[in-house]
């Protein structure tokens, strides 16, 4: 079967710093992947890298397409779809509205009625009812769950998410897995970029560990939460919260 996501020896350099160095790494149909690391260990940049949005060596391909030398919108048709850690949601806009503007801006494979398109983003993430509310009003869980709707509007086969749980509480976060779980059984595959490791272990079929952007270690989560060397650098470290991974 080809791997939704499959990157080989991919490595970013920015000046004499080596952020990402010979990753590897594969994500399956319908599956959900996690890519940890303390602070600066180079998960943002490996999304960036998959989206084009920055030079990369090695290899990049989307269901078997090789889209290492294509620019992002064209990534982007191939079957990719990412959030990032800042919202950037119109406030003045209802839900439904911020997936219209998406709808409207991001090029799909698939010829969709747009109104069928956001109605069925927003029931994956179970916010069908708050389709007319202002992203203003929502508590800072479903505000998440607007942009991963957002994100999901082309249906695409590959999802990256950059942070999703970023500022929520346990309770948040428990829901936000559960809302993953039912985009994933949708057959929407997902790399999941966080720090929340309740909601890494408990959501992920595999997890990949990166320090310094080297890749350290590869496994099923409970493998990946024995590992001494991943407590010794992420799990045992300090808390991190910031940007700039």
């Amino acid at each position: 079967m080809t791997a939704v996501l499959d990157i080989r020896d991919v490595s970013v350099t920015f000046g004499a710093v080596r952020a990402v160095s010979h990753l590897s790494l594969e994500v399956d149909t319908a599956e959900i992947v996690g890519l940890i690391g303390p602070n600066g260990a180079g998960k943002t940049t490996t999304i960036d890298a998959i989206c084009g949005f920055v030079d990369a060596e090695g290899t990049v391909e989307i269901s078997g397409i090789d889209v290492t030398r294509a620019k992002p919108h064209a990534r982007a048709r191939a079957g990719i779809s990412r959030t990032f850690q800042s919202l950037e949601l119109f406030e003045d806009m209802s839900v439904a509205e911020n997936l219209q503007v998406a709808s409207e801006s991001l090029a799909s494979k698939k010829s969709r009625d747009t109104a069928d398109a956001v109605r069925s983003a927003l029931d994956r993430v179970g916010l069908s009812v708050a389709a007319d509310t202002l992203p203003a009003s929502l508590p800072h869980g479903d505000r998440k769950l607007v942009a991963v709707a957002r994100a999901l509007i082309t249906d695409p086969p590959l999802l990256l998410l950059d942070e999703p749980a970023a500022g929520l509480n346990s309770a948040e976060s428990e829901v936000l897995g559960e809302r993953l779980m039912k985009v994933r059984s949708g057959g929407t595959s997902i790399l999941l970029v966080d720090h929340d490791m309740g909601l890494v272990s408990s959501v992920c079929d595999r997890i990949y560990v990166l320090e310094f952007g080297e890749l350290i270690a590869h496994g099923a989560p409970k493998e990946i939460m024995r590992n001494t060397r991943v407590i010794s650098a992420y799990l045992g470290g300090e808390a991190d919260g910031g940007s700039g991974s």
